[in-house]
């Protein structure tokens, strides 16, 4: 019987926590649970990322790294994290998001569900590119005080009024479409 996996990201070093929960087929690809990830969180890909599973180092060989990590595509979720299990992913190492990913259960597949789905969270994701979490807590001061000589253009770099505190898992199955929409 088809299993699947709950998972628990958190990105390290938020305080109060940004975190997602996925439920996401256990046969999943490192290269697709990327995909998840990067939809849960509302960020589009756009810089190398890499997976820490174990000590071993899984992402794309872009031909600079003597050590290149094993090839995300070859590496599936039921292999490498059994259930209580836990591991790395980092994205943008400019930034350095580091994610904590916790595998809570794994259980039988409910026919009746297509996943991945996003099942919960907490707190607003941080935009891209805005610094890591240094730079996030300094987006969030900025925000917070209106008159910061920097306010009125942080709040235009974001789009608009930002709510660090809102969640809406609604919006991962758009975002999912979108990237598997860019990808060739």
């Amino acid at each position: 019987m088809a299993t699947v996996h709950q998972l628990k990201v958190t990105i390290a070093g938020t305080n109060p926590p940004v975190w997602r929960r996925v439920v996401v087929s256990s046969r999943i690809t490192l290269a697709e649970l990327h995909d998840v990830v990067q939809a849960a969180f509302g960020w589009w890909g756009y810089h190398l990322h890499e997976f820490d599973i174990g000590g071993i180092h899984y992402g794309i060989d872009d031909g600079e790294d003597w050590d290149p990590p094993k090839d995300e595509w070859q590496g599936r979720l039921d292999e490498l994290a059994p259930a209580g299990s836990s591991f790395t992913y980092t994205y943008d190492f400019g930034d350095d998001w580091r994610h904590k990913i916790t595998v809570e259960k794994v259980t039988s597949a409910d026919p009746s569900v297509t996943y991945p789905v996003c099942t919960g969270g907490r707190r607003a994701s941080p935009p891209e590119d805005c610094g890591g979490v240094n730079g996030y807590e300094n987006v969030l001061a900025v925000l917070a005080d209106p008159a910061d000589e920097e306010h009125d253009s942080i709040v235009e770099w974001v789009g608009g009024a930002f709510d660090p505190e809102a969640f809406d898992p609604s919006k991962f199955a758009d975002n999912l479409k979108l990237r598997q929409a860019q990808e060739p």
